[in-house]
């Protein structure tokens, strides 16, 4: 994090992380829809790629808004977590509830990063009076908030948690 002197290089920084963040998430999604073996796991996949892709596109708005140009920088929390799923469907080859548990969970994982991370953006939005940046990074916090309720509900009210261990 070499050159963050003031509380502007932090946002920016934080919201580069997230940019390239969420550009490796949208090449991952397709990956994990296809290694799912429950239908409702590869459609929730497969929205959240339609969805990843607006977050994408409302990050550029808020790079526009500050007047910065839109890129990101490499954020290694986040290629962790992919590198973690992938490895998941090497050793989990045969689609499997077991697989899809795990891919569950390694989504999870990858929205409670978003999820901080987006949190902790409209935070300091807000309280550094970006109305716009707020409302856009705000929409886009409640989209990843979905997107994890409505993994859960797939892995513990439909059961695919209980159907791995058994």
């Amino acid at each position: 994090m070499a050159g963050i002197k003031s509380f502007d290089d932090l946002f920016l920084h934080t919201l580069k992380d997230v940019y390239y963040a969420e550009r490796q998430i949208l090449k991952a999604l397709p990956k994990m829809a296809k290694a799912a073996e429950d239908p409702q796991l590869r459609e929730a996949f497969m929205t959240h790629r339609d969805q990843t892709q607006q977050h994408i596109e409302r990050l550029q708005e808020v790079f526009e808004a500050l007047g910065k140009r839109a890129q990101g920088v490499t954020c290694e929390a986040i290629n962790g977590l992919i590198e973690e799923c992938e490895e998941l469907l090497e050793e989990a080859p045969q689609p499997s509830a077991v697989r899809d548990a795990g891919l569950i969970a390694s989504a999870q994982a990858i929205e409670h990063y978003e999820i901080a991370r987006y949190g902790t953006l409209a935070a300091w939005a807000k309280q550094t009076g970006q109305k716009e940046v707020t409302s856009l990074l705000e929409q886009t916090l409640g989209e990843e908030k979905e997107t994890d309720v409505l993994l859960t509900k797939i892995g513990v009210v439909n059961g695919k948690n209980r159907q791995a261990a058994a």
